[in-house]
């Protein structure tokens, strides 16, 4: 195994991700940030926090299956949402939830960072994830 995700005693529990990720590989992959957009560049549910993350989400797991990886092998998520606010953190994780198993995304995720932000990429966008991945 090239990724160990782990949270030490001692740190905030319990949270939805793991606080530590541990990389024995020598490939890196970084996955650019994605958004709820599919190929043909059509908005998948704007104004829905859930369902953009779910979509940002499955964006991920393509960019990692390219590159021969999966999220058991990533050592850290970022996730960018624009209009943030902690009362959000049901619709974000109903997202999160709605697509992991189909797309192999552990839960506890990885290490990773929620950024509100005041604008991404267009208007209709709300949500953009990057992943980092380590390989053999």
């Amino acid at each position: 195994m090239t990724v160990q995700h782990f949270t030490p005693e001692g740190m905030l529990q319990p949270t939805p991700y793991h606080h530590v990720a541990v990389g024995t590989g020598s490939r890196h992959v970084h996955v650019s940030g994605q958004v709820s957009r599919p190929a043909d560049g059509t908005p998948v549910a704007p104004g829905d926090l859930a369902g953009q993350i779910a979509q940002s989400l499955r964006n991920t797991a393509l960019g990692l299956a390219g590159a021969g990886a999966s999220f058991s092998d990533v050592v850290r998520l970022t996730f960018y949402v624009t209009g943030w606010s902690p009362d959000q953190i049901g619709d974000f994780m109903a997202g999160v939830e709605s697509v992991a198993a189909d797309i192999g995304l552990p839960i506890p995720m990885p290490p990773a960072s929620l950024i509100g932000v005041d604008y991404l990429f267009e208007a209709d966008v709300r949500v953009e994830v990057e992943a980092t991945a380590v390989l053999d």
